[in-house]
């Protein structure tokens, strides 16, 4: 069978149900497991998605609603297919050991009936299965052992950020907390990217991905990967992880560090971002002497780095600074409507169209920034603090 390239986002919450039961409280309540597959397949353009959530029994009834309507499928390697789109099924748990502060993983199950033996697992160590990101009362290698034991995948989320991640709030290396053998890969998060990761050493061996972590539907494929797969199903993205048989992941698109909203260190008594030097190490604010600081990801790699200088190691793809949509500056919801009754997806936005194509939908100015974006020639404020960072101006 030939290789092909597939878009993938692995990272997206549901809301709620469509019956109105909360599943992730601070996401979009439109957020649902059918708009999520909607939205994929007919507006980003993303060929495989990871929908989250997805071991909430709420979440299983509407989804065994859509297979027996047949509207949605069980693909024999593995995933849901809806029209243009395969759908992963995927949960965020909360892991915490004695003596370390939360960390958020994440677990994918190749059929629905193995997301359903999972949440049966849950219940026994879980207060409220309905809901996301829930913390899990099991020791975190034991539950590792039972995802890779029922065929899934175990990746650590987010691993930088200061809030719940392995390196941002755990500890400072992997083996501190996880068993590093039974990792299929680890997600980067908003706020880093391949050349920052390549600081800690013991990080080489693993397949990075950039996933967008969506709260919401237009967030959904602000940071995804490109996979050269021979079919898009579970099983090929299990080998691609691997990088195994001629599957990889061929390239990580992903915002500009400095566009994550925990790139620098922040004051959240005086709401500066402190981007001195020794930010890394500093205890207190440098400009107002608060304590309540919030370590940024740059700051926090630096004063975990085992590295002088990153390394990229070869078997590594290119990291793409990709800037969503809707950071562009004057891109509003009519030029935006346009653009995608010309083209159909962001996708093709993104990677197809021409300038000239852009420009003659969306005039001259925004299709400069669309250009710029792909280049990665736009002129960026660092976020920090929870707060975004911003594109001021093409260079």
């Amino acid at each position: 069978m030939s290789l092909n390239t597939y878009y993938a986002d692995l990272h997206i919450h549901i809301g709620r149900t469509e019956a109105g039961a909360a599943v992730k409280i601070s996401a979009a309540n439109n957020l649902t497991f059918y708009n999520i597959a909607r939205e994929a397949s007919e507006r980003k353009g993303m060929d495989i998605v990871g929908i989250i959530d997805c071991h909430s029994p709420g979440v299983q009834e509407e989804l065994l609603h859509y297979l027996q309507q047949g509207e949605m499928t069980e693909l024999p390697g593995g995933g849901i297919r809806y029209r243009e789109s395969t759908l992963i099924l995927g949960c965020e748990l909360e892991v915490r050991e004695p003596g370390m502060n939360a960390a958020h993983v994440l677990a994918y199950f190749p059929t629905l009936a193995d997301m359903q033996s999972f949440t049966e697992y849950l219940r026994r160590y879980m207060k409220n299965v309905q809901l996301s990101s829930q913390r899990v009362y099991v020791p975190v290698r034991e539950l590792q052992r039972e995802v890779v034991q029922r065929g899934g995948l175990f990746v650590p989320a987010h691993i930088f950020t200061p809030h719940k991640s392995v390196y941002g709030s755990c500890c400072a290396r992997m083996d501190e907390l996880l068993e590093p053998e039974l990792l299929a890969a680890v997600e980067l998060g908003l706020s880093a990217d391949s050349t920052m990761a390549g600081y800690i050493s013991e990080l080489d061996r693993y397949t990075f991905l950039t996933n967008s972590d969506a709260h919401s539907l237009p967030k959904i494929g602000r940071e995804y990967n490109k996979l050269l797969l021979t079919e898009p199903t579970f099983a090929e993205l299990r080998l691609a992880l691997a990088r195994a048989e001629g599957r990889q992941v061929l390239a990580n698109y992903g915002l500009n560090p400095r566009l994550g909203k925990y790139h620098r260190t922040y004051c959240a008594a005086c709401e500066s971002i402190v981007d001195e030097q020794g930010a890394s190490v500093v205890e207190r604010c440098l400009y107002c002497g608060s304590p309540k600081l919030v370590r940024g990801v740059m700051d926090r790699i630096a004063a975990i780095a085992d590295r002088q200088e990153s390394f990229v190691p070869p078997h590594r793809p290119p990291y793409i600074y990709q800037v969503p949509l809707e950071y562009v500056p004057g891109l509003g919801p009519k030029t935006m409507n346009r653009l995608l009754e010309r083209f159909g997806t962001e996708m093709n936005m993104l990677h197809r169209a021409s300038f000239e194509e852009l420009a003659d939908t969306a005039g001259e100015a925004i299709a400069a920034y669309l250009m710029a974006a792909r280049s990665g020639q736009l002129q960026l404020e660092s976020g920090g603090g929870g707060k975004y960072g911003k594109v001021r101006s093409r260079r």
